[in-house]
């Protein structure tokens, strides 16, 4: 769930880079989108990374992250590979109709699954925070094809690698005083924990200040386990989409009150309107 806009503005809208999103891109797709690299990729220099982790640390330790949290810079190395994929992110192109009809329909079977296996989970969410069972199933969906496929790219390393690159460390930055406040938490593993290259976490994809912010122990374990732990990761959807705004009972497609709220969670029309679809048709489907 990418909220910060990683892909171009020349069509006024962006797309979120999900791993279920990038999966789902063959070279047939290819055809509509065209590549935006107006950075470029030698704008730092890989040498000085241990010097700018150092001042991180120091950073990190005024905002009170302790040890735990600062041990997860040690041995980091700058990551070419997120900064190439930074430079060649895709302008989005396709209507809703061509989008939609990609990704909802191979994932409408399996959603109507999870909607009947968790319906009591998601039956207790939607009273406590008042959003349908179906928006946030779509959004499970869209992000990581239901957790199947949560990306590969080392989450501390990648968000390290974009705070210390020169095209948007004002935005990065903070996200890595983020994350190292998450492990300092307990609530991943900085070795282990895995994501798309952006750094999103979990099967509904929190940047970590998001993380920080609406992520919730559900299960209640003592942890905010948005990789593992089924009822964090939706419970902490459902928050993060209250905490933007859910009106209880109001519409979410285009036009209705909820819709502004899809969009928080994707800036890009296309996607957000994809969203309100698939939603919209895991609601029907429960009558």
């Amino acid at each position: 769930m990418l909220r910060l806009p990683l892909l171009g503005l020349t069509l006024g809208f962006v797309v979120a880079a999900s791993p279920a999103f990038a999966q789902a891109q063959t070279s047939t797709d290819a055809v509509p989108y065209r590549y935006a690299r107006t950075t470029p990729r030698n704008c730092v220099d890989p040498a000085k990374f241990p010097a700018f982790l150092d001042q991180m640390r120091r950073e990190a330790t005024a905002q009170g992250v302790r040890q735990r949290g600062l041990a997860a810079l040690d041995g980091l190395q700058f990551d070419p590979g997120v900064v190439s994929r930074d430079r060649g992110q895709q302008v989005f192109t396709q209507t809703f109709e061509q989008f939609s009809g990609r990704m909802v329909p191979p994932r409408l079977g399996r959603a109507k699954q999870m909607m009947t296996k968790h319906a009591a989970l998601l039956s207790r969410i939607e009273q406590q925070f008042g959003v349908p069972a179906g928006v946030i199933v779509a959004i499970w969906g869209l992000e990581t094809d239901f957790g199947a496929y949560l990306g590969d790219f080392n989450t501390v390393r990648s968000i390290a690698t974009l705070a210390y690159d020169c095209r948007r460390p004002e935005k990065f930055r903070p996200e890595l005083i983020a994350v190292l406040k998450i492990v300092d938490h307990g609530d991943i593993n900085p070795q282990t924990a895995k994501g798309a290259w952006a750094g999103e976490i979990g099967q509904t994809q929190f940047m970590p200040t998001q993380y920080l912010k609406f992520a919730i122990d559900y299960d209640g374990d003592g942890r905010r386990d948005l990789v593992r732990s089924i009822p964090d990761v939706l419970a902490s959807t459902a928050n993060y989409l209250k905490g933007y705004g859910w009106q209880r009972g109001q519409g979410w497609q285009p036009g209705e009150p909820n819709f502004s709220v899809v969009q928080d969670w994707n800036k890009a029309e296309v996607y957000a309107r994809t969203i309100a679809y698939f939603g919209q048709q895991l609601e029907a489907s429960r009558r």
